[in-house]
């Protein structure tokens, strides 16, 4: 089997105006669709960033698999390495996670296609991708409740607002966890802080906890904390959280967080590949990793993370970002393979418009807080719908957006905005 065609399709879909620490989402995400066809006529699904660093890699790729073997996951690093070494070099920009920095090139580009491979691999077996990771050690996976702190609509009101209103208050926000958690059933919850007062936010949790006595609680500040911060909403947080999610920056910070609180630590920002992981072992940074296959360099590096983490006694759960289907999947058949998996995964799924899934039936079912996967089918178990990618790639062209820039977006609403972590 070879591979014979390539087709790197990127897309633009409704984002909502989101609150961060680096600012507040833009009206539309971007996404890249690979899809990877064999001489036998079977397609491998992938998904990834679509920021124009990330697309550029993508798309110079394409040239360089053709006859390819799908299996050789060898040659597919070389081959990733090579077209990014003869690629001008990227610049460092409004970088808001880990995946569209400059240095991850090697690491989501060649994910984005193992993901791909692997699918066209288990659908030439005949079997679903998780049994080429070593088979499922349970037959659903665990998603956490993701609530974001938002306004009723862009300030530029490139479409009409979205369904799930203005959440700034913790009335609102206990509003939102009800209307997520009846919709999909979620068991934890948590919410992305950063982007206001940090005494609000604490007393958004502690609404949360109030409400939802029973459901494990995470907040996400994003290293927007100071370490004196994060240690003073340590003790305002006192019996109310599962994990502290990187509240403060660095390796550094995050250990002296732990010293001084004995709060578990989780992470996607300071241990991003395993160099970090080495470091943080050494200075007892993270008890928590949450790995993102999209930076962490695909299923199979996962694996090694989750197996590492295994032997230090480290956590491990996953991270999300805004994506679709397919992305969704890959997270659901790795997550599904990892014996040590102690919590629910990150997904910002729920967030995403019903009628702007790239996959055939529309987007995927959460139930009772977990996705499921069909054994009956080959691969990630999902198709594309050429109708809704066509439509995406559309919006992708109809619109300005090449790069993500929270803050950028933000200046619309005050202009004196800018950029500094920590915040508070």
């Amino acid at each position: 089997m070879k591979v014979q065609h390539i087709r790197v399709t990127p897309i633009a879909f409704k984002d909502a105006p989101l609150l961060n620490a680096s600012g507040i989402h833009e009206p539309y995400a971007l996404r890249s669709i690979i899809e990877i066809e064999s001489d036998t006529g079977h397609i491998g699904l992938g998904e990834s960033y679509g920021d124009a660093p990330v697309l550029s890699v993508l798309q110079a790729m394409a040239e360089t698999l053709v006859g390819l073997d799908p299996f050789d996951l060898n040659g597919l690093r070389a081959r990733v390495k090579a077209t990014v070494a003869r690629l001008p070099r990227a610049q460092a920009g409004a970088e808001l996670a880990p995946g569209s920095h400059p240095s991850k090139q090697v690491a989501n580009a060649y994910s984005a296609f193992e993901v791909a491979f692997l699918d066209l691999q288990a659908r030439f077996l005949g079997m679903p991708l998780v049994n080429l990771l070593g088979g499922a050690v349970r037959q659903e996976v665990p998603f956490s409740a993701y609530l974001v702190f938002k306004y009723a609509q862009h300030i530029d009101s490139p479409y009409p607002p979205d369904r799930w209103g203005e959440a700034l208050s913790a009335e609102q926000i206990v509003a939102q966890a009800r209307r997520i958690i009846d919709e999909n059933g979620f068991k934890s919850i948590k919410l992305k802080a950063g982007a206001l007062e940090p005494e609000h936010e604490v007393a958004c949790i502690r609404a949360l906890k109030q409400a939802f006595p029973d459901a494990p609680l995470r907040i996400d500040p994003n290293g927007n904390w100071s370490l004196e911060t994060a240690v003073r909403m340590a003790g305002l947080l006192d019996g109310c959280l599962e994990y502290y999610e990187d509240p403060t920056p660095g390796l550094d910070g995050m250990a002296e967080l732990h010293r001084r609180t004995g709060l578990p630590l989780a992470t996607n920002m300071v241990v991003t590949d395993f160099d970090e992981f080495r470091r943080s072992v050494a200075q007892n940074s993270v008890q928590i990793v949450l790995s993102d296959h999209h930076y962490w360099g695909g299923l199979r590096d996962t694996q090694a993370l989750a197996r590492l983490c295994d032997t230090f006694g480290v956590g491990i759960s996953m991270h999300s970002n805004s994506h679709l289907g397919i992305s969704l999947m890959a997270m659901t058949h790795v997550a599904a393979s990892v014996t040590n998996l102690g919590y629910a995964c990150d997904t910002h799924y729920p967030w995403q418009e019903a009628d702007e899934e790239v996959i055939v039936g529309g987007k995927l079912p959460i139930v009772d807080g977990n996705v499921r996967i069909d054994f009956s089918k080959p691969g990630l178990g999902v198709e594309i719908d050429p109708a809704q990618l066509a439509k995406l790639h559309a919006q992708f062209l109809a619109i300005d957006i090449r790069s993500r820039d929270d803050a950028r977006q933000m200046r619309k609403y005050q202009p004196d905005w800018q950029t500094r972590k920590p915040r508070f």
